[in-house]
């Protein structure tokens, strides 16, 4: 391994972002540690960074919902190993990201030296879950697996506006966040509905919603006009 090994952490909460920067230099104390705390700010990361060593990916955080994002990183990034942080210690929730491509699971009650060894046997190649938590082989429903790799195939833009869709954002809006024309994000729109195998918004929505950890149908969202 490269003593200077960078590693991305994306992690909204400052606390445990930063109990998460020690484990990594208690484990590679010479990396060069990278954090975001949104989604967004996190593919702007993994481009600056794209051969980055390990990324540890909390699944709750502004732009998250759910595995998608990990999804999204493991089809864009599939040499990149990820660790996925979580509060969840429920079992299903553990063997979904697994199928879903994650090296590890650390729930966010996991004692530091733990998380060390986390990431030391992540960055040997080898898969780590705590003795608590059983991460035995799991298929995915077939609507969830459908969902993930397609969302898989989105540039990190589409995924950007595929995200802020669900979140009920408008084209107006999403343009306005992105710093792009409306005529941009309604192309991204086209792209994404094509790659999604869907004909109007609310169905991304609803597509995106297959990969939540509750899995809570969404509402109908309002189709722009125009």
């Amino acid at each position: 391994m490269d003593p200077m090994s960078d590693i991305l952490i994306a992690d909204d909460h400052p606390l445990f972002r930063d109990a998460l920067r020690r484990a990594v230099l208690s484990a590679l104390p010479d990396a060069n540690v990278h954090a975001a705390d949104d989604v967004h700010s996190l593919l702007v990361l993994i481009e600056q960074f794209p051969d980055a060593d390990l990324l540890l990916l909390d699944l709750h955080m502004p732009g998250a919902r759910g595995y998608s994002a990990l999804a999204h990183i493991r089809g864009q990034y599939p040499g990149l190993p990820t660790i996925v942080v979580s509060g969840h210690e429920e079992s299903h929730v553990v063997r979904r990201a697994m199928a879903h491509g994650a090296s590890a699971y650390i729930p966010k009650s996991t004692p530091g030296d733990m998380i060390v060894e986390a990431i030391r046997s992540v960055l040997a190649g080898d898969v780590w879950l705590p003795h608590q938590l059983p991460g035995d082989d799991v298929i995915l429903k077939t609507d969830e697996a459908v969902a993930a790799a397609r969302i898989a195939t989105l540039t990190p833009q589409q995924f950007r506006v595929m995200t802020m869709i669900a979140e009920g954002l408008l084209n107006k809006q999403i343009a306005y966040e992105l710093g792009v024309s409306e005529a941009t994000v309604k192309a991204h729109m086209t792209a994404i509905m094509r790659k999604m195998g869907v004909n109007n918004r609310t169905q991304v929505a609803l597509a995106a919603s297959q990969l939540a950890v509750d899995q809570q149908a969404l509402t109908p969202l309002a189709d722009d006009v125009g």
